[in-house]
């Protein structure tokens, strides 16, 4: 009976150890998935297992992705890993909220995000187009709500 408490002790210490040794380490990523994940590269080592794994999986496709969607994932990527913990949690609830509004609607509020983003860029480039005598900023379309704030999944 001794024995068999023994070997239960030592086996459950053992898939302790096994799953903890399953977390990839960042020295231990190839150089194409460091490039991929460089935003993530301070804070590796403490993300939990399966969000390594989805991590890893998402980079599998980022040496065929154009030089745009390259910035764009990087950019994406480093803003969420400066969120906290609660503002991930928020942002996946507004993602999944914002995926069960219908598809029209959805690209409504898309229009208006990159909208807005146009209109941050309105005083550089109205300011250009006034010397040129048409200085009109962009405006948002009437009767769509304010979009929500950048939904990162």
């Amino acid at each position: 009976m001794r024995n068999l408490v023994s070997v239960l002790f030592l086996s459950l210490g053992l898939i302790g150890t096994s799953a903890s040794a399953a977390a990839t380490s960042w020295h231990s990523l190839a150089p194409a998935q460091q490039e991929a994940l460089a935003p993530l590269s301070q804070q590796w080592d403490k993300l939990p297992e399966q969000q390594q794994n989805r991590l890893l999986k998402t980079a599998k496709r980022y040496p065929h992705l154009t030089t745009e969607q390259k910035r764009r994932f990087r950019n994406r990527l480093e803003a969420w890993s400066k969120l906290t913990p609660e503002q991930r949690e928020a942002a996946r609830k507004k993602y999944q909220a914002f995926s069960k509004v219908p598809a029209e609607r959805r690209e409504q509020v898309k229009r208006m995000v990159k909208q807005g983003q146009a209109e941050k860029a309105a005083p550089t480039i109205s300011g250009q187009a006034a010397s040129a005598g048409s200085g009109q900023a962009l405006q948002p379309a009437s009767g769509i709500p304010a979009a929500p704030p950048a939904i990162q999944p």
